[in-house]
């Protein structure tokens, strides 16, 4: 109700002044005492007079006592309390109760802290801790002063306070007919606090014998039940990682895919009342394309090499690529296309570092287990899908999506519109995320030092200039190809490299700035350029990816970011929200009208996030790797691992 809507605000208000003062004066007594225990402190008082009148301010106001602000506050919340007809007179009965017994409560450690922290507790002399104490500075009281005070004057001007808040409280549906002052005559909130004063009082002068029936009373000792409640989680935790979580990957894994397939299929089992309907297809294609990654991911699942299990998953992945064209999604077909590519790319660079065999002679008694658990989880993400597009009860929002992206965002394609504009909040954080794996990948990697450049053709030693397949007077088409060994050279890659690598450039220029109208984007062009970088390294080696890129993949991974946060900060600056987008129009000299759109600086801070990660994953995967103090300690290790399985 708007009556409680003034009290709580008036609460928060009076709260935040004298809690923040009392915690300024525990920190203070505890700064010129050196401790912060009640049963050291005697006669502080009397040592630190003005200390003691500003915790007494505030303690006061904790405590409801007038004319402080929180007794202001804590009329206003007896009172709609009392008067509430929204939550049925049994429940406000209840509900008054248990803010007077708490009240009560809170007189009583006000009490107890003024008292027991700064009276003499009948001792004739200072304790040691209070004898042996600097006195703070004017400056260190000064702050909690000024808190305290403005609770005593929150108090006595409490009409103006009320002219603060109500203009919230009116906000919330109904009549606000209540309004803070310090005297409202007598009635039953003035009766109430006068119980509340009388029963924190009592409460505190009895508090021995309270002490001693509560800790014989069945209530015990809290903090033991809360140590006991802790030790018991610990130990049921124990149990349950030791059996869950025994450095096992594949446990791990199907642990987690289990609870997967049995919690949605219970739930949906139990809770769910849709009549669900499937159409298996709406074209020819899309059955043909669907038995094409249905066989693949079987294959996947059988063979044991793994360059054959990369290259089938890929295989799906394409396919899933040909469905969204086929519905009608280029830039979805678009950037899986692309993504796909990147991704075979890194697994084949992974994958020379590792055995081409999968030696699973030992998890052939695992592997009906595991058929199961691939079927049901597979069964339940097709379950959960049907379900979740069978559920809907109202028109989808993507239904608006165009219109808001045409009308707001100024650009026809409604995905990229989507990433950079309706939804740059998301984006902006998944570039995020992108920046950090990559800086965790390479820091893996590189184990000791990060190398900041992939090394160029003049760093190379005289020993590898010298190894290498090139001639004084041949051709170069790639500089870092003359310093591949020829039984490792192919000169058809590199000339064709040589002329491909401008047109791909240029087609990821155009993705880029066309992506605001038609298919493409920062994302899609940069994985294109990302893809030319790819198509450099494997062409002509490590050094001739310094060659096409000497730049720190990390300066472009951090300028990226730059433009991209700083199109919302620059956006804030302007006095729109963070990352609003507008549009700029100028008419220039045989071009014509241009249109630019601001959203096109923050496309272009994630054009550069994903070329710099796949620049920094090609050096930490391709070109670091490739160094011959890597492959000698590959080798090395290669070695070993034979001696040991010899032995």
């Amino acid at each position: 109700t708007p009556n409680a809507a003034l009290a709580g605000t008036a609460l928060m208000l009076a709260h935040g002044l004298f809690k923040a003062t009392l915690f300024m004066v525990v920190g203070i007594i505890d700064h010129a005492t050196g401790t912060r225990d009640l049963r050291k402190l005697a006669h502080l008082g009397g040592r630190l007079p003005l200390l003691a009148a500003i915790a007494g301010l505030a303690a006061a106001s904790m405590a409801g006592i007038p004319p402080l602000l929180g007794f202001v506050a804590k009329e206003a919340a007896l009172d709609a309390i009392a008067t509430t007809d929204v939550i049925g007179r049994g429940w406000a009965i209840a509900l008054l109760v248990g803010v007077v017994v708490g009240s009560m409560l809170t007189v009583a450690y006000s009490v107890r802290l003024i008292w027991d922290g700064f009276g003499g507790k009948g001792r004739p002399e200072p304790s040691p801790a209070v004898e042996g104490l600097h006195a703070p500075g004017p400056l260190l009281l000064s702050v909690p002063a000024a808190l305290a005070l403005g609770g005593l004057v929150g108090g006595l001007a409490a009409p103006a306070v009320d002219r603060l808040l109500a203009p919230y409280a009116e906000t919330l549906p109904g009549q606000l007919d209540y309004h803070l002052a310090l005297w409202h005559g007598f009635g039953l909130p003035l009766a109430l606090t006068v119980i509340v004063i009388a029963g924190g009082v009592l409460g505190y002068l009895r508090l021995d014998r309270i002490t001693h029936w509560h800790r014989r009373a069945w209530l015990g000792n809290a903090d033991r039940a809360y140590d006991r409640a802790l030790d018991g989680l610990d130990a049921m935790s124990g149990v349950l990682t030791r059996f869950t979580q025994r450095g096992s990957l594949p446990l791990t894994q199907a642990i987690i895919l289990i609870t997967f397939a049995l919690l949605p299929s219970v739930v949906l089992l139990f809770g769910a009342r849709i009549d669900v309907g499937f159409r298996l297809w709406d074209s020819p294609i899309q059955l043909v394309v669907g038995a094409i990654i249905l066989v693949t991911a079987v294959g996947t699942a059988v063979m044991r090499n793994r360059l054959a299990s990369v290259l089938l998953v890929g295989v799906t992945g394409y396919g899933c690529g040909v469905l969204f064209a086929v519905h009608g999604a280029p830039d979805l077909a678009l950037t899986q296309f692309l993504v796909e590519t990147l991704t075979l790319v890194i697994f084949v660079l992974v994958l020379r570092k590792l055995p081409a065999e999968v030696d699973d002679r030992g998890a052939a008694k695992y592997r009906p287990v595991r058929v199961v658990i691939a079927i049901a989880v597979g069964a339940m993400v097709t379950a959960m899908a049907a379900f979740a597009v069978n559920a809907r009860s109202a028109a989808p929002i993507s239904l608006q999506l165009p219109d808001l992206a045409y009308n707001v965002g100024h650009g026809k394609n409604v995905v990229n519109v989507l990433l950079v504009d309706i939804r740059a909040w998301d984006t902006l954080g998944e570039i995020s995320v992108l920046l950090v794996a990559a800086t965790g990948v390479a820091s893996l990697v590189f184990r000791n030092r990060r190398f900041g450049l992939a090394p160029r053709v003049a760093d190379a030693s005289a020993e590898t200039v010298s190894g290498g397949s090139g001639h004084p007077d041949a051709v170069t088409w790639l500089r870092g190809g003359d310093l591949i060994p020829t039984r490792h050279r192919l000169l058809i890659l590199e000339v064709t490299t040589r002329l491909v690598f401008p047109t791909i450039m240029v087609l990821s220029v155009y993705f880029f700035f066309s992506g605001h109208n038609a298919p493409g984007g920062g994302f899609a062009g940069g994985l294109t350029a990302g893809l030319a970088l790819v198509l450099r390294y494997l062409a002509g080696g490590r050094y001739e990816l310094g060659e096409a890129l000497p730049l720190d993949a990390g300066h472009i991974l951090g300028v990226g970011l730059i433009f991209s946060a700083g199109t919302a900060v620059v956006s804030m600056l302007l006095g729109a929200p963070a990352l609003s987008s507008a549009t700029l129009e100028a008419t220039l000299p045989l071009i014509g009208d241009v249109t630019l759109v601001t959203a096109l600086f923050f496309d272009f801070g994630v054009y550069l996030i994903v070329v710099g990660l796949v620049l920094d994953v090609l050096r930490s995967l391709g070109a670091r790797l490739d160094s011959p103090e890597e492959t000698g300690a590959s080798t090395a290790r290669t070695e070993t691992a034979l001696e040991v399985e010899q032995r």
